[in-house]
């Protein structure tokens, strides 16, 4: 294992710390229990957002707290749920007045964690929604979760349900935004490598030179299928079709298109494979009005790439491009 960290249990730790002096006019970090959130937080009369999940997909959430998106983000161990005490601390934490709305990726430790978390808030008295995030078409069911997994989508939501709060939409508003965002976005990943759990000491899974793995999970659950090596141009298809045809997209729709580094891609190829999924898009007559492209939910070192389709609609790219002022993602401020 060749990684610049020190001790496998102190990487989370170290990393929040070192969070904490790089964006001291973005965050604050809390410790025992571990969560981040905005440096003016709590924002009176706005709901509040938090998210959370197993640390290693960085910048998610952490990287995405600020003004725009996320009030509070509550980090896991590498690829380990964060706990209800961390999430119940972090509601608190944003709480305005306005009530608090949980994103929660469904994994099955993130969904169960969120809830007793949320119980135990309302029985403080805050009011507190949660949106389960779906958007992976790979496979139904996985290690990780019932149903499919929560994957790129996830950023698309918390930018626009955090653009959406900034405007003072109430809760029940941003909640219901957050499952028509849910409901008109689909995902797809792949896999060159595989990435090393610093407390594992070994790659997740075995995966061959001259081969590559369709619709991997972000943990480095399996996907659909294992096959030899195919041209960008080629793994761009196979990503796009099941996507276009999930929900299904049509003719005349405008999407926003996001291609996602998986940590170890460089944006010189998912440049090329932007390239070629604008080019499917058109070929079925949808048209791309806003973009992503860069490492924004990761996976450790693994190499590889996933695409995410959003259906767009004018209050969608509104809210899209609205200012936010995140570690993870800066415009319009």
């Amino acid at each position: 294992m060749k990684k610049l960290i020190n001790k496998p249990e102190e990487v989370v730790k170290e990393e929040l710390q070192g969070i904490e002096l790089a964006h001291p006019d973005l965050v604050k970090v809390f410790y025992d229990p571990d969560f981040i959130v905005r440096v003016d937080a709590p924002v009176k009369g706005k709901v509040g957002i938090i998210s959370g999940g197993g640390s290693g997909h960085e910048p998610m959430h952490g990287g995405f707290v600020g003004k725009g998106m996320l009030d509070a983000a509550c980090p896991g161990a590498v690829f380990t749920s964060p706990t209800p005490d961390q999430m119940l601390a972090a509601t608190k934490a944003v709480d305005g007045g306005a009530g608090v709305l949980h994103i929660v990726k469904n994994y099955t430790g993130d969904v169960m964690n969120f809830e007793m978390a949320a119980d135990l808030a309302k029985e403080e008295g805050l009011e507190v929604e949660a949106v389960v995030i779906d958007d992976d078409v790979a496979v139904k069911d996985s290690l990780y979760t019932a149903g499919r997994r929560g994957v790129g989508l996830t950023v698309l939501v918390e930018k626009i349900c955090g653009a959406a709060a900034e405007e003072g939409r109430s809760l029940k508003e941003v909640a219901d935004l957050a499952r028509k965002v849910n409901s008109l976005g689909r995902t797809m990943g792949m896999a060159l490598t595989s990435c090393t759990v610093p407390h594992a000491g070994k790659p997740t899974f075995d995966l061959p030179e001259d081969e590559m793995e369709i619709g991997i999970g972000i943990h480095g659950e399996p996907g659909r299928k294992r096959m030899k090596l195919q041209s960008a141009d080629e793994v761009v298809e196979m990503l796009m079709d099941p996507i276009i045809s999930d929900i299904p997209y049509k003719s005349g729709d405008e999407v926003l298109l996001f291609v996602n580094g998986m940590g170890g891609t460089p944006l010189i190829e998912l440049y090329v494979l932007y390239r070629k999924a604008v080019e499917v898009a058109e070929k079925h007559g949808i048209k791309v009005v806003r973009n992503l492209i860069g490492p924004y939910i990761t996976s450790l070192e693994m190499a590889g790439t996933s695409i995410t389709m959003l259906k767009m609609d004018a209050d969608l790219i509104k809210l899209w491009d609205a200012p936010v002022l995140t570690a993870g993602m800066r415009k319009g401020i």
